[in-house]
Formats: structure tokens, sequence, C-alpha cells
């Protein structure tokens, strides 16, 4: 079974993961719109950390 450490690291990698493909994808040259949506990516990781990683 993965430990605990294993399982952040992954999801961390996948939060990176999902912000940079986002911001080359759709946000490139809009600087507000990609900090909203970085900064709503972001929370929505937080949320489902807490309800099902907690």
């Amino acid at each position: 079974m993965m430990g605990i450490r294993t399982v952040v690291v992954v999801y961390l990698i996948a939060l990176i993961a999902i912000v940079v493909g986002a911001d080359v994808l759709f946000f490139r040259h809009h600087f507000w719109l990609r900090l909203a949506g970085n900064v709503g990516i972001v929370l929505i990781f937080i949320a489902f950390y807490f309800r099902y990683l907690k």
C-alpha cells in the first residue's frame, strides 16, 4: 500500500501539471484570467484534498 507521503507527492504533481497545462492551453496571454484560473484550480484541489484525502 502506498504511504501518505507518496499520495501527497502524486497529488501535488497532478496539481502542478493541471495548472501549467491550463496556463499553456487557455491563458497564455491573459494575466488576470490566468491568475483567477490558477486560484480556482488550487481551491478545487484543496477542497478535494480535505474532503477525500484527510
